[in-house]
């Protein structure tokens, strides 16, 4: 069988197209696998947030709760426990915030990269001063957390502490990446820096400044701006206002009152407005988290947000009973 020289280089031709088209496939295979974001999730909206600020487009972030939600407790659902299955990273703030569902949902997973002591997991409070560390474990003393108050967030300080910590958690499971997560990770602890510094100034009206509040969750926000927590909407941690209790603190806000009755995005409303409608005091609604009000969009707005409403309550004349 003879070829005329016509077909012999049309051959050669539609060989070397194959080669380039084998070679195209592979090279994007290449670089779609070098591009492939890793899955992160996270159990609150604030660190689905700082994981955004510190990797961008290279990883993808949930979040399990939103500011709608009370973390403290909700369903470990199945489209929930297939995204813990597919995770690469695992941050959450820990201290028994999650205690009601993560166990369970981690079990049901898994996923060994994002067990306790495994590479991808970290938990946001063991990387701060934690606060309100029980000296007696006593359940009847309400919802007690043997590791300190959990709801570190509300402190611009201990966000950038638990930044230093994701960056390298990011760094280590995907480490081609690493250069990235440290550049861009300086640049958010720069950027939070000079924020942190001018929400410090803005608040200081906010010193000394007595506050009732709903559950323990303004904590570390009450240290970092030397405010006073006066009393808690919640007879123990964790346990619904009574109208015993409320009636409590009517009496005691007549003699000793506070400025603001500050409550959080999942709080039902209802008990501050109680109060506040038969003491006059303010009752003033905080995002708590990303997500927890319009503004709030980012883990800048959410710290614009909170001090512009403790300010304007700070302001407030008082109302009439």
């Amino acid at each position: 069988m003879t070829f005329s020289l016509k077909k012999i280089a049309a051959l050669r031709r539609m060989a070397m197209v194959l080669a380039i088209a084998v070679s195209s496939i592979v090279w994007l295979a290449s670089a779609t696998s070098a591009q492939a974001a890793i899955n992160v999730l996270a159990c609150e909206p604030e660190w689905a947030a700082l994981v955004g600020e510190i990797a961008g487009d290279k990883v993808n972030v949930t979040s399990a709760t939103t500011a709608a939600q009370d973390p403290h407790h909700i369903e470990a659902r199945p489209s929930l426990i297939a995204r813990a299955r597919n995770a690469d990273l695992l941050v959450c703030s820990g201290s028994d915030l999650e205690s009601g569902w993560l166990p369970p949902l981690l079990s049901q997973s898994g996923n060994r990269r994002i067990q306790p002591g495994g590479p991808g997991y970290v938990e946001a409070s063991q990387w701060v001063t934690r606060l309100e560390i029980p000296t007696v474990i006593d359940r009847a003393q309400g919802d007690i957390h043997p590791g300190g108050n959990p709801h570190v967030h509300t402190d611009p300080r201990n966000i950038a502490r638990v930044a230093t910590a994701l960056i390298e958690a990011l760094a280590r499971v995907d480490a081609p990446n690493a250069e990235t997560y440290r550049s861009r990770g300086k640049a958010f602890l720069e950027r939070w820096r000079d924020a942190t510094q001018r929400w410090e100034q803005q608040a200081a009206p906010l010193k000394g400044m007595r506050i009732v509040v709903h559950h323990k969750e303004w904590t570390y926000l009450i240290a970092w701006l030397g405010m006073k927590e006066v009393g808690s909407l919640e007879p123990k941690p964790g346990v619904q206002p009574t109208p015993t209790h409320l009636a409590e603190l009517v009496a005691r806000m007549k003699s000793e009152p506070a400025k603001a009755i500050v409550y959080g995005s999942y709080n039902d409303p209802a008990a501050a407005r109680f109060l506040a409608q038969r003491t006059g005091i303010a009752a003033v609604q905080l995002p708590y988290t990303v997500g927890g009000s319009e503004r709030a969009k980012d883990l800048f707005g959410l710290f614009d947000d909170t001090i512009e409403r403790l300010l304007g309550a700070a302001n407030a004349a008082p109302a009439k009973p």
